[in-house]
């Protein structure tokens, strides 16, 4: 329960119990929680977009739900993926690459990156708030149950880029065991979407694997690029897959309309 905890609090500005001080154990092990937490931040989104459905404003319904989950988790993912563009793109070696992503200032490539994926997403809700307001409540919580699946994932399977920073922690205390702990689990978080309508399952496992595939070539790509991964990847490939998975959602039900 405290691993979840920290993991709640160091991915969201959800504090539900004030964690000071943390263990790099204690930090390591809440990798295998993420699902859970993006379980939380799903049943918020998919609450609020449900409500504000009703009032039959698409655009409005599209902009509140992409800027709740950056309200939700402070932007954190969101500059990873602007750091990550920012460096990846810059066509600078290894060293230089990581002496961009660790600035803090946002160049050209990280704020044109993050305009696409807002553009993409806002429009990928709208048009799911026009289709049916159970695709779009189904769609905004399966995205982050699936992108913090990812995030482990890529936090497993790939080598840290690093010798050392914050995400060297989860690295160190993320083994093969927890890429399968979290994918149960966010099976188990998923599973409930067939009490609905089985085809909103069928979407989400869709969507695991477009973002599973995407998660895979982007990590790749970094690591061929800098020797690994590094905390801002892990906050990239949760900003791209919590995009591409409305959008299987909408592709799906477009389909089916």
């Amino acid at each position: 329960m405290n691993s979840f905890l920290i993991g709640l609090q160091f991915l969201t500005r959800i504090n539900i119990v004030k964690q000071s001080v943390w263990t790099e154990q204690s930090f390591g092990e809440s990798v295998k929680f993420f699902p859970a937490v993006g379980a939380v931040l799903g049943i918020i989104c998919a609450g609020v977009l449900g409500a504000i459905n009703f009032l039959n404003l698409p655009l409005l319904t599209g902009a509140v739900g992409f800027s709740l989950l950056i309200i939700l988790t402070g932007g954190i993912h969101c500059d990873g993926l602007m750091d990550s563009a920012d460096g990846l793109f810059s066509g600078r070696e290894r060293e230089k690459i990581l002496e961009i992503m660790k600035d803090s200032r946002a160049g050209s490539f990280g704020v044109v990156s993050m305009i696409l994926v807002a553009a993409i997403e806002i429009s990928t809700l709208a048009e799911l708030a026009r289709l049916s307001t159970w695709f779009l409540c189904t769609a905004i919580y399966s995205a982050p149950i699936i992108a913090r699946l990812m995030m482990v994932v890529t936090i497993g399977a790939f080598p840290y880029a690093r010798k050392s920073g914050m995400g060297k922690a989860f690295a160190k205390f993320t083994k093969r065991r927890t890429i399968i702990f979290a994918t149960f689990e966010a099976i188990l978080f998923l599973l409930p979407l067939i009490f609905i309508s089985k085809i909103f399952l069928i979407c989400a496992a869709l969507a695991s694997l477009f973002s599973l595939i995407v998660t895979w070539k982007f990590a790749t790509f970094a690591t061929e690029k800098i020797g690994g991964v590094t905390g801002d990847i892990y906050g990239a490939v949760t900003t791209l897959s919590e995009m591409f998975v409305p959008i299987i959602f909408l592709l799906i039900g477009n389909y089916l309309r």
